[in-house]
């Protein structure tokens, strides 16, 4: 969305399932989570980052207390557990591209010359981890770092997010595959990398802990298939019909997007996918959605977010 004074946001539009109408609605939160139980979601309101934090019911729509913070936030994710956030804070937008950072855009010209854009910044400072009951907060600071990989990933947000077992947290590394890891109070901790740590985007685990998804495993035959992990060993344990493996229903089963496989080819079709159920021991696939348009830049192209029942 542009801006009057040459700035633009690359922001999000959030809905929600009302399960009164059993329909997705629109939001105007700039941001939200739903804590697992999906009875409380928290959201920030537009012009991000903003200095306070929104505990909402889900079966009413209203806010029911707000968190007020000294630091301005820009994303918040809910523990595991539900009863912790971790909320990142920024000094900009982390969703903005801005005229005084402009990035160059290559032209189509054979010179080679380009146009500038408005840009990213690289503004997070830290992040608060909070009690949801009490609403204490405790900060710790974390800055991003200003250098060309930053820049290279075309957004300023770079949120930090819980672990499974919401011990530590985590942020995407930008240099190399992987993750840094971070204990509550900001201290980088040197854990034993494991082999599905190197795997992008982010794997996530079975509900045991003992799988985890893998990336796409087809294209020799033409199959349309991703690999499961053995969650230790980063070794291939089955392969399921899929392109993209997103979330786990259960130990057995997960939700994935795929293609439509009579239109589906290398290159050509792959974004008309749909949410799909599949799973371990079984070929079977139910359809949980409808297509999305088969266009990867389109503006209302949506993207599913799951939490814990």
């Amino acid at each position: 969305m542009q801006q009057p004074n040459g700035d633009a946001v690359n922001g999000r539009e959030w809905s929600l399932y009302n399960a009164a109408t059993k329909r997705y609605e629109k939001t105007d939160w700039a941001w939200l989570d739903v804590a697992p139980g999906m009875k409380t979601a928290a959201v920030l309101e537009r012009g991000l980052p903003v200095d306070r934090i929104g505990l909402m019911s889900l079966s009413t729509g209203k806010v029911q207390r707000w968190i007020k913070v000294d630091k301005s936030v820009g994303g918040v994710q809910f523990s595991p557990d539900g009863k912790r956030l971790v909320a990142t804070t920024y000094s900009h937008n982390p969703d903005g591209l801005f005229k005084d950072a402009p990035v160059r855009v290559q032209g189509a010209s054979e010179d080679g010359d380009g146009r500038e854009m408005p840009g990213p910044k690289q503004s997070r400072t830290g992040f608060y981890v909070i009690d949801v009951d009490s609403g204490q907060a405790q900060f710790s600071e974390r800055p991003a770092k200003k250098d060309s990989l930053a820049a290279m990933a075309g957004t300023g947000r770079q949120d930090f997010s819980w672990s499974r077992d919401g011990e530590t947290l985590w942020e995407q590394r930008l240099d190399q595959p992987g993750r840094n890891y971070y204990d509550v109070n900001g201290r980088l901790k040197s854990l034993p990398r494991q082999k599905t740590d190197l795997i992008f985007p982010p794997v996530t685990a079975s509900p045991d802990g003992k799988l985890v998804t893998g990336g796409f495993a087809g294209g020799k035959d033409g199959q349309i298939v991703s690999a499961v992990l053995d969650a230790k060993t980063g070794k291939q344990s089955a392969v399921v019909p899929g392109q993209q493996l997103l979330a786990w229903a259960d130990n057995t089963h997960l939700i994935a997007w795929r293609c439509d496989p009579s239109q589906c080819q290398p290159g050509k079709g792959e974004f008309r996918n749909q949410l799909v159920l599949v799973g371990l021991d079984s070929d079977k696939v139910t359809p949980l959605s409808g297509f999305r348009k088969a266009q990867v830049e389109y503006a209302g192209r949506w993207n599913p977010v799951f939490t814990k029942r």
